[in-house]
């Protein structure tokens, strides 16, 4: 039975003292520490403990992968591909150990695929310590990685958990947790997901005052399809304003942000804004936890996902250029998460698309 929305904000999560919120008609979900409590008969049971001294009731589902024991994630050194293992571990609340791999020659990847294909592993193709503790599984997403899972996870005995599509290799990892857009096969052993897997808890880079209210514009830059139109850019933060006139707008650039583009955000009055050229931090996670409305640019998946899974905030992509492109998995993308009231693309009005993506439902449910 679900709650009224008046009581859903009169509780907090007695494991984190963070607000709360529905997951669907029989739980109520954590949007920090993403602990689980059942409501029964219209009652959430919260209690850190019964009275008869038994754990709580966050208790997580049947995990995708079972055990409780460390994993091992490989890290071929793209922010973008071992951010979404991380995010896995969190997610299960797993403990880990990062180990750094990667091919010892270029033609190594390339021997890698002819190898899988007919079974053979050996550590002789790319460079990493093979480590000797006990693991669950080892874990890693990105093309530089899937033939040392496959080995490592025959030299420690363990699963093997492919994160993104695996694509030239065997799609017979243990466990596969693609995303939709890259049209994964059905298969036993693939989950499917709609965004990247990502992990976000407040920084504490900014924090809101009292009383006051936000909206937030995190500006990226150029993706591999279009680059970022800084007129258009200028014309949509002009038509922005002006729809929350009562709002104090926090502001961040990023590594990809051009030039030209933060020169020109420097006209607008932001509330403690953060050029990334200056302060290489990231207050993306605070934004989503304090601010109504967040506007995002159209240039990264990663930066999508986190927005769509995380905190209260409605979600407003941003054009880099018009017309947006109507092909590409990027694409499928926004159009999937649109559909299910995610996102909304932003035309110069709002729409108020504050669903969320419970990835912490989905990779602690049975399969």
């Amino acid at each position: 039975m679900s709650l009224q929305p008046e009581l859903l904000e009169l509780l907090a999560c007695p494991q984190c003292k963070q607000p709360v919120e529905m997951s669907g008609d029989e739980a109520v979900h954590c949007c920090s520490c993403h602990s689980r409590f059942p409501v029964r008969d219209g009652i959430p049971a919260m209690l850190v403990y019964r009275n008869d001294g038994k754990p709580n009731e966050a208790t997580p589902h049947k995990s995708l992968l079972p055990g409780s024991g460390p994993l091992l994630i490989l890290n071929d050194g793209k922010p973008g591909h071992v951010n979404q293992s991380l995010a896995f571990a969190k997610l299960l609340n797993r403990d880990y150990r990062l180990l750094d791999v990667g091919f010892k020659y270029r033609t190594s990847k390339g021997f890698s695929y002819v190898a899988d294909r007919f079974g053979f592993y050996s550590p002789r193709f790319f460079m990493a310590d093979i480590p000797t503790d006990h693991y669950d599984a080892v874990v890693s997403a990105g093309s530089e990685t899937y033939y040392a899972n496959r080995t490592l996870s025959r030299c420690l005995g363990c699963k093997s958990v492919a994160i993104m599509m695996p694509k030239s290799y065997r799609l017979d990892f243990d466990l596969i947790v693609a995303q939709q857009h890259d049209n994964p096969p059905a298969q036993a052993n693939i989950v499917s997901v709609p965004i990247n897997l990502s992990f976000s808890q407040p920084q504490g880079v900014v924090t809101p005052v009292t009383a006051e209210r936000y909206i937030a514009l995190i500006v990226g830059g150029d993706s591999a399809q279009q680059k970022l139109d800084v007129d258009l850019l200028r014309q949509q933060v002009e038509k922005i304003m002006p729809l929350f006139p009562e709002h104090k707008v926090w502001l961040t650039t990023s590594r990809r942000t051009p030039v030209a583009a933060e020169q020109m955000l420097r006209d607008y009055p932001f509330t403690d804004p953060i050029w990334y050229s200056e302060n290489p931090v990231n207050p993306i996670s605070d934004y989503l936890h304090g601010a109504d409305y967040v506007f995002v640019t159209a240039d990264s998946s990663s930066m999508i996902s986190e927005a769509v899974s995380f905190g209260n905030a409605c979600v407003e992509v941003l054009p880099l250029s018009v017309p947006m492109p109507t092909r590409g998995k990027f694409f499928r993308l926004l159009s999937r998460l649109e559909t299910m009231d995610c996102l909304h693309v932003f035309d110069g009005s709002c729409r108020s698309c504050k669903k969320k993506v419970d990835l912490c439902f989905i990779l602690n449910k049975p399969k």
